[in-house]
């Protein structure tokens, strides 16, 4: 698919798709006319990335751990440094947060909902 169809189907500018390519973090194939080419496959990893990416891991990160996310049950890092276990570990702690935090909120607007669901409108006039 060429990089409208990508960007369209990720809800991604282009600009940040070709971002994404300078990284490293996908290849397009290129067509003999020089557009770009993606695989189908690509939709689920620019949305790995950009989750990623919203989580606050930096692109270096994302970059060493994207070959991992296709089978993540088997993670292995023979050059894994003690510093970017850290900086994993610092950042997943920092998601665990996250979540709990948009968990207490969700769940505090789900009961404003029903609480005002069960309430008859009051009427003017």
């Amino acid at each position: 698919m060429r990089i409208g169809e990508l960007a369209a189907r990720t809800d991604t500018p282009r600009r940040l798709l070709r971002y994404y390519e300078e990284q490293g973090l996908i290849v397009a194939n290129r067509l003999p006319n020089g557009y770009r080419d993606y695989d189908d496959a690509y939709v689920d990893r620019v949305l790995q990335i950009r989750g990623l990416l919203d989580a606050g891991l930096p692109t270096r990160i994302i970059k060493q751990i994207l070959p991992c996310l296709n089978k993540p049950r088997q993670i292995h890092f023979d050059d894994a440094l003690p510093e970017t276990l850290a900086l994993l570990a610092s950042e997943r702690d920092k998601m665990t947060a996250r979540i709990s935090c948009l968990t207490r909120n969700r769940d505090a607007i789900s009961e404003y909902l029903e609480i005002v669901s069960r309430t008859p409108a009051s009427t003017t006039g």
